[in-house]
This record gives structure tokens, sequence and C-alpha cells, in this order.
């Protein structure tokens, strides 16, 4: 039984017009089991999976769940075969209650076609207990955390007797305490009987979680092994092909003047008697648990979200920032935690995102030069290696790497000299983030000074000069970077002040 297969798909193939996105792929996934399906952005991860969805028709291939041969597979078809996906973007309606949702479309009724809601509320209080949520039922989505929309959507898989449950970057918007619980719902799971297909960047997550591999690339297959035998460095040779030696490329450089200077900075409901520096040809880190006040404190600098009091130099120079406006107009770039919502335009293209802040560059006597334009969009994507057909390709269409690109892009043409990174790297694949690493690299060596904000502690020890810990909108430490060590990180995280550790 241990090694009984629920789901096989053989010889996989799938091509859109101009691009093979999947060529001869398998995929063997065994009862009660979690599988990493791991890949870059682009290797054809997310195709694959909309087949065994039923949102893609194969080209060419066969699909069996539990022994048997799936032809016309279909979204309904597979909900109905037990196959549930869970979306980074979680599909529950935020209006409506918690059980309406679990039971959308699926409520129960009474005799004369009335829907029974208590009897849906109370399987749904049922369900809710085993991923661990004492909730009531009748709360709004609208109202939970992410972490509990996300047990909801595994509650509503359950109620639809799923076998096969995917999860797509499940704890990317979580902390290590709501992923320690996730994977303990996991672990049940698996008691269960259920199979977990888990797709994650975060490679010691797939080490620690699951039982075997399946690694894409480029469309193709590249690999199958139990997680026991293979090693991290395994992991990324075979994803990107090659072996990343430096994982975090730095410029031995000594850091020039003040940029930006914060002295006493209130928020009206967060930031409580900030003071920090940066330098020019400097990376300072910004470290601390969920609702520390990081990503607070950059909207505060980029003018997006009020100051109280307090003092914000520039070059030395007190001055006044009151919306993102002025910001830009002092060469402040933002590179949001959501670059598809907050950083992008992506109906846009390329050229239109990149130059964005800057048309006033291309303009004379109310005009715009689309050669001027155009022309600096081509250097941006040269300079930054945006993986894009052109510049008039739509921006929605690149990988998540490539997004991330253009949003640097962004400011780069617009001179800025202080960049302020929310997660730089959230969601994309790891050959993916040292290109990034590898860019925000170069701009220090051209003395641009960054503020990054990174929830992962080997990202930040590995790129940053310097790092500063916030707790609870107060800034409790700042380390050299001979002083870095994640024990006294994650102490000042939870609120120690540099002369308790």
């Amino acid at each position: 039984m241990q090694n009984e297969k629920i789901l096989v798909m053989k010889h996989i193939s799938k091509s859109f017009p101009g691009v093979k996105a999947l060529s001869d792929v398998e995929l063997e996934v065994r009862k009660g089991e979690v599988h990493a399906l791991m890949g870059e952005n682009g290797a054809g991860k997310s195709t694959l999976l909309k087949i065994l969805a039923g949102a893609y028709t194969k080209d060419e291939g066969e699909i069996y769940i539990e022994g048997k041969e799936v032809k016309n597979l279909t979204p309904k078809l597979a909900e109905n075969l037990g196959i549930s996906i869970i979306y980074q973007e979680f599909s529950s309606l935020p209006d409506l209650s918690i059980a309406e949702n679990i039971f959308l479309g699926r409520q129960y009724t009474k005799k004369g076609g009335m829907i029974d809601w208590k009897r849906c509320r109370k399987e749904s209080r049922e369900l809710l207990m085993q991923v661990g949520l004492e909730i009531d039922p009748s709360m709004k989505v609208s109202r939970l955390k992410v972490a509990e929309q996300q047990m909801v959507e595994i509650a509503k898989a359950l109620s639809k007797k799923a076998k096969i449950i995917v999860m797509d970057e499940p704890t990317a918007p979580l902390t290590q305490k709501e992923i320690d619980h996730l994977f303990r719902v996991i672990e049940n799971l698996k008691k269960r009987q259920i199979s977990v297909i888990y797709v994650s960047h975060r490679l010691g997550e797939i080490k620690e979680m699951c039982d075997r591999i399946t690694v894409l690339r480029d469309g193709c297959l590249v690999g199958k092994a139990d997680v026991s035998d293979i090693t991290i460095p395994d992991m990324i040779r075979m994803m990107v092909g090659r072996e990343l030696k430096d994982m975090y490329p730095r410029a031995e450089r000594k850091p020039g003047k003040e940029v930006l200077g914060i002295e006493h900075l209130y928020t009206k409901d967060k930031l409580k008697d900030i003071s920090l520096s940066v330098r020019q040809g400097e990376i300072l880190g910004l470290a601390g648990l969920v609702g520390a006040g990081r990503t607070e404190l950059a909207r505060a600098v980029f003018g997006a979200d009020e100051i109280e009091s307090g003092t914000i130099r520039l070059y030395g120079e007190e001055t006044e920032i009151r919306k993102p406006r002025d910001a830009i107009e002092k060469k402040i770039g933002l590179v949001p935690e959501d670059r598809k919502q907050q950083g992008l335009v992506l109906m846009m293209n390329v050229k239109e995102n990149i130059t964005l802040p800057s048309l006033k560059k291309f303009g004379k006597a109310g005009k715009l030069s689309l050669r001027k334009e155009a022309n600096r969009a081509k250097e941006y994507v040269k300079k930054l290696r945006i993986a894009t057909p052109d510049i008039y390709t739509a921006t929605e269409n690149l990988s998540g790497g490539n997004q991330q690109k253009v949003v640097l892009g962004k400011w780069l043409c617009a001179d800025c000299g202080l960049m302020l990174i929310d997660e730089p790297t959230r969601g994309i694949d790891v050959g993916s983030k040292v290109e990034i690493y590898e860019l925000m690299k170069e701009l220090v060596e051209n003395n641009i000074a960054i503020l990054m904000i990174s929830s992962e502690m080997p990202e930040l020890m590995g790129v940053c000069d310097r790092i500063a810990v916030m707790h609870e909108g107060r800034l409790t430490g700042i380390l050299d970077r001979e002083d870095f060590s994640e024990e006294r990180i994650m102490a000042y995280a939870s609120g120690q002040t540099a002369q308790e550790v």
C-alpha cells in the first residue's frame, strides 16, 4: 500500500503558439506522500498542474488515477476524481461566509429544495477542526488572516473527498508559526493517505517536508529522487542546469556618504521612534517578524503612509515627503512586496512599465518622443538581462523574476539613488534569485543605497552589509556584518534589546 501510485502522468506534451511548454513529461505520485514538483519559473510546472486540473487539454500522453486511465479530463471530472488545487491566489469569495465558501455549489438541501444551512455549518465546523481552526463557520472569509484562509481552502478540499491536494507556494505569505501549523496539517493528511503535490522555491522546506521530488527544466523532465538521497545543492543543479557556487554575490566595498537619515520617526498606527541611516554603496537589511513594521517604514519613507513626527534627511539635508510623487522627484524608488498589484501595470508592456515614472524625460513641448522612450527601455532590458521577446510584450506574460527586473528597471530609469526593496525574491525561483542578487550588487557598486526588507534569514545575512531588526514598530538592534547570527537576529526580532542580548 505504501508504494501504491495514486497518480501517473506519462509522456505529457503541450504546445502553445510558438512555445513547446511540455515535452514528454512524467509525474508519479504515491498514496499518502508529499511530492515536490520543482523547477524554475517557466519550467512547465503550472502547465502540468493545469492539465491535471482539467484546465488545459494535453496534446499527447496518458493520465492514470488509481490505476484507471482518464481521458478528456475536465475541471469537474478532476474534482470528482479527488483532485483539488490550492493556488497562490485563493479561490474563496471574501464576502461569503466560511461555510458558504466550503459548500459553494454543493450545499445540502432539505425536502422542498431549501438549503440546509444548519448542516452546512455543522460539517464546516467539523472540517475546520480537522485543519486546526476553531472559528465560527458563519464568519465572512474577508475577516480571516491569510493563514486561516489557506486552512479554509484545505477544509474545502477535504469536503470534496480530495485524494490529491496540490499546494502552490503555500508558505509564501505565512509566518514561521503559521508554517509550522501548515506542516502539522500536511502530516495529518499523509496519515489519512491523502497525497500532497507541493510546489515551492523554498528548498529547505522541501528537504524538511517532502518524500520525493520531480524536477522540470525548460518543459522537460530532468530527474526524480527520494528527498533523503539528495542535497539542496543537488536540487539547485537539477533545476538550473549548473552549479551556483556563489549564491549571494557581494562586492567588497566601503560605503560612502549618507543617502537616507531617519531620526525619531513616528507614524500614527505603527512606527515608534525609528532612527537609522543608509549610505551610498550599502545594503541595509530590515529584519523582523510579520507585523514588525518593516513595510510600513518603507512606505513612510516613500510618502505612501503619513508621518506623524520625526525627520527624514536625504544626502544630509532635511526634507519633507508627503506623497509618493515627492519621493519620486527626490529620486527614491520603491519595489513593493506585491509586484503584481503595486509594482507593475500588468496589462501594459515592458517599455511602458519601465518608463512610466520618467515620461517627462522623453517629452518636449507636450509631445512624447516614442523613439527616445523605446531606446531607453531597450537599454534597461539589456542592462538587467530581462528575458522578453521584445519591449512591447505585456508584462503579465513574463516570469516572476523578470517582472521583478522590470520594477527595478523602472526606478533605474528614473535615476533613483535610493531603492526601498521589499521582499525582492518572494515567489522567484533559485536561478532568478541569484540574478536579482547580482543586480543589487551592481547597483551598490554604482553608489546606489538600498534598504532591503526580507523574511528570509539566509538572504539577509548573505547580501546585506548591516541588518536593522524591528519588533512591534520599534528598532531593537542594528548589526554589522561581522556580528551577524541567526540567534541574535531572532532575539532582536522577538523584542529583546541590544542590552539584553
